[in-house]
């Protein structure tokens, strides 16, 4: 019997319960996303493709290189990165574009900033920062003098990748309202090319880095005026949210704000914020 028909036949196996155990508890240490033993098929199935790059016949084997071998050094960044999850959209949740916009960015022009900081901490393939760019590169040629700047990083590389390229399927660019697209989207010259690409200009507003949240001490500077941390704390048990939330605070300047997603709570967390919209927050 050959290694591939060996290989193809023990393409239904399942991860054993100690395994599974094994693989929750490294994947909460690492990256804080709790794995609750609902999620043991989610998990098999995202597995199944590093079991197919390794040519490995079974989660036993896989699991034995892991934790038994020398292998999770080298293995964690891309098991985490087929374990995360990376739902977004351009314009997401657009109440909080609305606030930076009619409320956010006035008051900066009103304190007399002429630089705007922002950090998109769980960017995934860039929807958001890039929606960020837009509203803030029309703001910016309407007040003279004024710029801005975006940090954009997230735990998984193969987003990352993506979002630095900045081209994407056409359809996922539908809701950007149309006067937006003209100026920030080129279209591929190629009639039968369903892709489109971020303007220039608005790539070189961007910089990109990879950034574990659960980690002590992040890369991005302190002394910002916005972070963007939506639709990741879900992931989180409490004690990490509370620690995370506490740590992104301390990047963020008095009168700051921190964004959070539209079902996330700082309730029960001690921070130096104000809710001034939603799950929109100012630093106090």
């Amino acid at each position: 019997m050959s290694a591939e028909l060996a290989y193809a036949l023990d393409s239904n196996d399942s991860l054993s319960r100690a395994n599974f155990q094994r693989l929750a508890e490294f994947i909460h240490g690492y990256s804080g996303i709790k794995m609750p033993p609902t999620k043991k098929t989610m998990l098999e199935g995202r597995l199944r493709r590093r079991l197919r790059e390794h040519r490995m016949a079974s989660f036993d084997e896989y699991c034995d290189y892991l934790f038994d071998g020398d292998g999770i050094e080298a293995e964690a960044i891309h098991l985490i990165d087929v374990v995360t999850t990376n739902k977004t959209d351009f314009f997401r949740e657009p109440a909080h574009f609305d606030f930076l916009v009619n409320k956010a960015l006035p008051g900066f022009v009103r304190e007399g900033r002429k630089q705007v900081s922002i950090w998109s901490s769980a960017c995934s393939i860039g929807a958001e920062p890039y929606t960020i760019a837009m509203l803030l590169d029309d703001f910016c040629r309407e007040q003279r003098g004024m710029d801005y700047s975006i940090l954009a990083t997230d735990l998984c590389t193969q987003v990352l990748a993506e979002a630095l390229i900045g081209i994407y399927p056409a359809p996922l660019i539908d809701p950007v309202p149309i006067p937006l697209r003209q100026r920030h989207v080129r279209v591929a010259r190629d009639k039968g090319s369903n892709l489109v690409r971020m303007a220039p200009h608005l790539r070189s507003k961007l910089s990109f880095a990879r950034q574990n949240l659960m980690d002590a001490k992040y890369v991005a500077p302190k002394d910002l005026d916005m972070i963007f941390c939506r639709n990741l704390l879900i992931y989180f048990d409490k004690p990490t949210q509370a620690a995370v939330l506490q740590r992104l605070c301390g990047h963020l300047r008095k009168g700051g704000y921190l964004f959070l997603g539209h079902s996330e709570t700082i309730v029960g967390v001690d921070l130096p914020v104000r809710t001034v919209s939603g799950t929109v927050f100012q630093k106090v």
